[in-house]
């Protein structure tokens, strides 16, 4: 019998000072996506000398900074979280291309992550702000220009990245100007590798860190070596920070693509795998969804997707089998189960272990001091981990077919989640709805002593209010009514990410949604979509009645909440 995974560590659990790594890893999460390739054609502006300064060869000043993340919570961040750089005080011509920038200031405190759905929460609490008595005034009024650009900006971002650049924001693109970059001279790479050879990282780190500018980029060698052996191989606080910003700001500059990638699966699986989880996991994995994401948005506005990073290791038509790992971390970040441990110290002998302390606290931080905490760990690597499933939904030509295969792969895992709050984290942190939509349907489909057969619609839905029974029978003490409550709940966001399927074209590929977008083309309804408040009100008062004859009257709070909420969710998206 096949043990059931054990609870995922508290969200709540008490605070820990994060580690250099948390901070380094905290601050990406801050901003809403720049793409770094758009970031390099901007420091080639046409009003601007291509041949400035480099960055701080210190990155002592930047790596002193401590940046809080703000993005713990399952809501993707605003969109215009930017602005507060370009607001803060007036606009400046920066003189050269490459010049010194100053970074943000110190951001508030990352709260709690939740496991109940922050853009479900709107629409699923705010009992007031529906008004089921005024259904007719919920009609979608025509698409303005500004509704198509923020739609085409959403699809830029792909609704939130899980990373983000700290250089050279704000600088206006100008391809025209820009030039191709060449490799650092012969010279200058001698010095370098003269460095590594002897293992002086930081010489290695303070060179590049000169070396690179618009103009000159390191070869892939020299960034798989930063990757393989530095940032996977340190356990210094500084030399961890210093390596993950200068591959930042390599990436920035010369975003990598299927060629000049300086990491492979094979590494990915064997770090996300590795039970001894090296302190720079997490700053890895960061740096693999930057990658990933900078290349699939540059090829995306090509229309060249079958070249991307994304198209070589997460599509489901090439290695299907890829995808099925990051399910599997994924799952395993939830459940905690096997994956976000703390770093076992080496066994002592009582007479030298003493010794053993204070020679580790003279000499070096230890690990745990440089690895972030468990709690914070999972919650990061989940939220990650859903960008890549995102981007799989995405990079292949049938969105539709690749969210089908990545639901079916996990729904078995979902169904043996033992704990409500650790199926929402999985749900509510999904960033595609799409895919989302998809795993709920299935859920229902097995809730149902005769499943239904037709395509996903609105009367679907309704079906699914009819027969849909209470079937996730974890937790013993987990009284009826709270069972039905989850039901409920899984209902509504059913419905609200179907609804954001049909409004926003995520059923089309990513070129031709873009082409929908502009030419604000309207969605396409199926026959089954057609729905009456009357079958609303009919559906909605036999789902009451089953509900009465397990629970009896009255119903609990929650409940009539949820029924309620519900109700007018139906009414809205029939009359819109």
């Amino acid at each position: 019998m096949e043990a059931e995974p054990s609870p995922a560590p508290p969200w709540h659990s008490t605070p820990v000072k994060p580690s250099a790594t948390t901070d380094i890893a905290e601050s990406m999460e801050n901003r809403s996506c720049h793409s770094p390739a758009s970031s390099c054609h901007s420091s080639c502006s046409s009003e601007q000398d291509c041949s400035a300064t480099s960055f701080n060869s210190d990155l002592g000043s930047l790596t002193s900074m401590q940046l809080d993340s703000d993005l713990l919570s399952l809501s993707p961040p605003s969109l215009d979280s930017n602005s507060s750089w370009k607001d803060d005080g007036p606009e400046e011509k920066p003189p050269h291309l490459c010049q010194e920038r100053d970074l943000p200031p110190r951001l508030s405190p990352a709260p709690t992550l939740s496991t109940t759905p922050e853009k479900a929460q709107g629409p699923l609490l705010e009992t007031n702000d529906l008004l089921p008595q005024e259904p007719t005034q919920q009609v979608t009024p025509a698409r303005s220009d500004a509704d198509s650009k923020a739609w085409l900006d959403k699809l830029h971002s792909f609704r939130r990245s899980g990373v983000q650049h700290l250089f050279l924001q704000g600088i206006a693109t100008n391809l025209e100007t820009q030039q191709k970059p060449e490799l650092i001279p012969r010279g200058k790479l001698s010095m370098v590798r003269t460095t590594m050879e002897e293992n002086f990282l930081e010489g290695t780190l303070h060179l590049l860190n000169e070396f690179v500018s618009c103009q000159h980029c390191p070869p892939k060698d020299i960034i798989s070596h930063l990757i393989r052996q530095v940032l996977l191989n340190a356990h210094e606080e500084e030399i961890l920070k210093d390596t993950y910003m200068l591959l930042m700001k390599i990436q920035m500059l010369h975003p990598a693509n299927a060629a000049t990638v300086g990491w492979d699966w094979t590494l990915l699986k064997f770090i996300m795998e590795d039970q001894e989880k090296p302190p720079g996991r997490l700053l890895f994995l960061q740096y693999v969804v930057q990658t990933l994401e900078d290349d699939l948005q540059k090829n995306l506005r090509l229309h060249l997707l079958q070249k991307s990073i994304a198209k070589k290791v997460l599509s489901c038509d090439v290695c299907f089998n890829n995808v099925k790992e990051v399910v599997k971390w994924l799952v395993a970040a939830i459940t905690g189960v096997g994956f976000c441990q703390p770093q076992e110290q080496p066994q002592e002998t009582p007479s030298s272990s003493a010794e053993a302390r204070a020679e580790r606290s003279s000499s070096s931080p230890s690990p745990a001091s440089t690895q972030a905490p468990a709690a914070f760990f999972a919650q990061k690597v989940m939220l990650l981990l859903q960008r890549m499933l995102s981007i799989a939904v995405e990079v292949d030509r049938s969105p539709t077919c690749s969210s089908r295969r990545i639901a079916n792969e996990i729904f078995p895992f979902i169904l043996n989640i033992p704990l409500r709050s650790q199926r929402e984290t999985l749900l509510n942190t999904m960033e595609s709805q799409l895919l989302r939509c998809r795993l709920l349907e299935l859920l229902f489909q097995h809730s149902c002593d005769v499943p239904s057969t037709s395509s996903m619609s609105l009367e679907k839905i309704l079906y699914f209010l009819s027969h849909c029974s209470v079937q996730l029978h974890f937790e013993d003490e987990t009284a009826t009514w709270q069972r039905w409550d989850e039901m409920l709940q899984y209902l509504s966001l059913l419905l609200m990410s179907y609804q954001s399927v049909i409004r926003e074209h995520l059923r089309s590929s990513l070129s031709d949604r873009m082409d929908l977008i502009v030419q604000k083309a309207k969605p396409r309804l199926q026959e089954s979509d057609n729905i009456t408040n009357l079958d609303i009100q009919l559906k909605m008062e036999d789902f009451i009645s089953r509900m009465q004859e397990v629970l009896g009257q009255p119903f609990p709070p929650q409940i009539q909440e949820k029924l309620f909420l519900l109700r007018d969710l139906f009414f809205i998206v029939a009359t819109a």
